[in-house]
């Protein structure tokens, strides 16, 4: 199929859908920025929403199975091409799920966490605070041997951790930073000739069944304007039914942390179970809390970073609406806190590391929906969950050959074609 001679596309969303997007569409061969213009539409800032708050990990044991092993393969050639790892933290990983109790993590009277003395230090008080979080004694790395704990994952209290099931190692687990990814990916973009525009899409003109221009409300004068468009990709994540009202696409808020533990921590993603002591949920913003099937297990998720950086993460929640742009999600302090109790309930490099964000997102569902809809030009590419991350260069990959040759030949993507949701 011979591309056409002029085409104005236009990418609704510089979150890492969008951002993947204008990559894959400005590195194919068929992208002749002398006659084709690509433009990201983002409403507030390039990986302002759920891009640059997620947590980065990369699994061959993601979903959908249609499109993660051409994504997980394409996210090692992107960090190879483009020194990923020294650009957007790209590496291997070891993941597992652990059952666990932890520990009550009080105030103190300075308003900060009442320190919980490490086993180590009970048992020799005269051993200072921060040589107790160094290499566990041997009766201590003995208890996590017992429970299956990799020998490395040494930041775990060892009178916690009750087991430890293996879910993926380095050859099918890996992760990124996400915020340094999509804002990379925008970066490399724009080397090629994409333009970056903020300004909040109004209205996608429709005349006739086909994509015709583009309006916006320009971030910096508040003006309405105009883009010319022959395509349109709608990545807007959370906000897409605002363009496309008949879009399944619903959303979650989700909470999460970062931390700088007080000492280097293992490459380790962890899916935890954590049975808390009754009076632990006093202090809990436990209400209307999904996914919490009882009152005293909660389930963080926690990534180590290569950066010295944690990221915490906990379950999510439908209490507070969409709000008009990421600009406006609210964070709710006390849900942050619940996750740093949580975390700090089974270690003490977490518990007594620096909190360096306390943030919040809203994650698209219902999808993915990768393809084209009803109105000719229009493609809708949102609804990845909590698997964005995973599933971006796969899905900038097949959007791009749907634009450029007129089909996907990457993957079989027919499960998740918008028309049949829609």
């Amino acid at each position: 199929m011979a591309t056409p001679e002029v085409k104005n596309i236009v990418i609704i969303g510089g979150g890492i859908i969008g951002s993947c997007t204008a990559y894959f569409l400005s590195h194919h061969s068929f992208f002749n920025p002398a006659i084709h213009t690509i433009t990201i539409l983002e409403a507030t800032r390039i990986a302002g929403g759920a891009s640059g708050k997620a947590g980065g990990l990369l699994a061959l044991w993601a979903y959908p199975d249609a499109i993660v092993p051409l994504s997980f393969r394409l996210h090692k050639e992107l960090a190879e091409k483009h020194n990923g790892v020294e650009r957007w933290g790209y590496r291997g990983v070891f993941a597992g799920q652990i059952g666990a109790k932890g520990r009550i993590v009080s105030k103190s009277s300075t308003g900060g966490k009442e320190q919980i003395p490490a086993k180590d230090e009970v048992e020799n008080p005269s051993i200072s605070h921060k040589i107790s979080l160094q290499k566990r004694s041997e009766d201590a790395m003995a208890l996590l041997k017992a429970a299956g704990v990799p020998k490395d994952l040494d930041w775990l209290v060892p009178e916690s951790v009750i087991e430890y099931e293996y879910m993926g190692d380095p050859n099918t687990t890996a992760q990124v930073h996400p915020y340094q990814f999509t804002t990379s990916m925008v970066e490399i973009a724009k080397e090629k000739g994409v333009n970056v525009i903020i300004g909040k899409a109004q209205s996608i003109d429709k005349s006739n069944g086909e994509v015709r221009t583009v309006t916006y409300i320009d971030k910096e004068t508040g003006q309405t304007k105009t883009l010319p468009a022959d395509t349109v990709v709608l990545a807007a994540g959370a906000w897409c039914p605002n363009l496309l009202p008949e879009a399944p696409i619903t959303t979650i808020r989700a909470h999460s942390v970062t931390i700088r533990p007080t000492r280097p921590v293992s490459a380790h993603v962890l899916f935890t179970q954590i049975q808390l002591p009754p009076s632990f949920d006093k202090g809990l913003d436990s209400g209307k809390i999904s996914g919490r099937t009882h009152a005293s297990v909660v389930t963080p998720e926690i990534y180590a970073r290569p950066n010295d950086e944690v990221y915490a993460c906990g379950e999510g929640d439908s209490i507070a609406p969409l709000p008009e742009s990421t600009d406006d999600v609210e964070v709710v302090e006390s849900r942050c806190e619940d996750i740093i109790s949580q975390v700090s309930a089974i270690s003490d490099e977490l518990r007594d590391g620096e909190i360096t964000a306390r943030q919040a997102c809203y994650l698209p569902l219902g999808g993915p929906l990768i393809g084209r809809t009803h109105i000719k030009g229009l493609i809708l590419s949102s609804g990845h969950t909590c698997w964005g991350i995973q599933n971006a260069p796969g899905t900038g990959k097949c959007v791009s050959e749907l634009i450029w040759e007129g089909k996907v030949k990457s993957a079989k993507i027919g499960s998740l074609d918008p028309m049949r949701a829609m």
